[in-house]
């Protein structure tokens, strides 16, 4: 039902205006108050909408008008009123009336109540939708610079894993290639050459497995489902963590973006198990709904953790994994959820 608050010093004009709101069919909750405490405390459960008489003795429209417009839920305000000048009907809508209505000419109200509450909605709907814009805009700046941050920290992993891995092993190599040049018999020229051919064997495995990290070459060859047992069993098989894959749909066999990101957010989360669940087993399913949408789930039987208290304060060096796995998620437009509590194990849930 419609609540109209009627601001008037006289009784029978707000019957009249019940009438003529009756006789167009629209069913109103009409209350009339005709002081300022009395709008105020109409306000503090604000109505659809004021009817407000331009001059009364105890009160006037102007001062309603600021009251409105200084309340916390405006309310759209028709003043109803006997004949005015021009410039007193210009002076109200300058102070936020939306419409002038005579009370010689009340059977036109219900039309001017249907266009004013319309086009408040309308208004209330491109607030909405304004502030939902703006959230989502704050949201992809946010979003952006922790694209940025990860890609940083991931290029940082990148150098210091060539440094200190890769690096260390081909200096190795060429330290035992010159020892091999400058020896002085034939059996510790080659040993330094074994050591070195050891070494650059030693070099080709990071590399490849740098590799793997980066981008599963079986995701092109093999295809998505390969490419996530390829992960599984590379992960964990120096753990000692049995791992599963479950299999739900059919795999549309097309290469995607999204296939790419959930195998990475799939790695940081058999690495948080291997580092921090003291888990027995995983299991992985995979569920395809259609071509282009899927759900990955992974859950163990490891300690568990309080999810919240994880996540609270921000990003951190703590929680900067489970972060990126969701960041990862949000930029494909998808979702990720955890499950989790100490003693119960851990769920992930990955929508793309």
């Amino acid at each position: 039902m419609l609540r109209i608050v009627c601001i008037d010093d006289e009784p029978d004009d707000v019957e009249l205006i019940r009438l003529a709101l009756a006789r167009a069919g629209r069913d109103a909750e009409v209350h009339r108050v005709d002081d300022e405490l009395g709008l105020r405390r109409s306000l503090e459960t604000p109505p659809h909408l004021l009817l407000c008489d331009y001059s009364m003795p105890r009160f006037s429209a102007e001062r309603a008008l600021a009251l409105v417009a200084a309340s916390a839920h405006p309310v759209p305000v028709v003043v109803v009123t006997r004949a005015i000048g021009e410039d007193a009907v210009v002076q109200l809508f300058r102070a936020g009336a939306k419409d002038y209505v005579a009370k010689d000419k009340l059977a036109l109200l219900p039309a001017v109540i249907e266009r004013v509450l319309r086009d408040r909605a309308l208004e209330l709907e491109r607030q909405h939708t304004t502030r939902a814009l703006a959230d989502a805009n704050a949201r992809l700046r946010l979003l952006s610079s922790r694209l940025v941050d990860a890609q940083e920290r991931e290029r940082t992993l990148v150098a210091r894993e060539l440094h200190d891995g890769l690096g260390q092993v081909l200096t190795g190599v060429v330290i035992h290639l010159y020892a091999a040049a400058r020896s002085d018999t034939p059996a510790q020229t080659e040993r330094c050459r074994e050591r070195a051919l050891e070494l650059a064997q030693q070099a080709i495995r990071q590399v490849r497995s740098m590799s793997f990290q980066l981008r599963p070459p079986q995701l092109e060859l093999l295809g998505f489902v390969a490419a996530l047992q390829a992960t599984l069993d590379r992960q964990l098989d120096a753990s000692g963590i049995h791992g599963l894959l479950r299999l739900r749909g059919t795999d549309p066999q097309l290469a995607a973006p999204a296939q790419a990101v959930a195998l990475r957010v799939l790695q940081e989360a058999l690495t948080n198990v291997v580092r921090h669940a003291g888990a027995r087993s995983v299991v992985v399913r995979l569920r395809f709904k259609d071509a282009e949408h899927f759900v990955l789930t992974l859950g163990d039987d490891g300690r568990g953790f309080d999810v919240n208290a994880a996540l609270e304060g921000g990003l951190s060096e703590k929680n900067l994994g489970l972060h990126g796995m969701a960041e990862r998620a949000e930029l494909m437009g998808g979702r990720l959820r955890l499950r989790s509590s100490p003693g119960r194990g851990t769920v992930m849930r990955l929508c793309l």
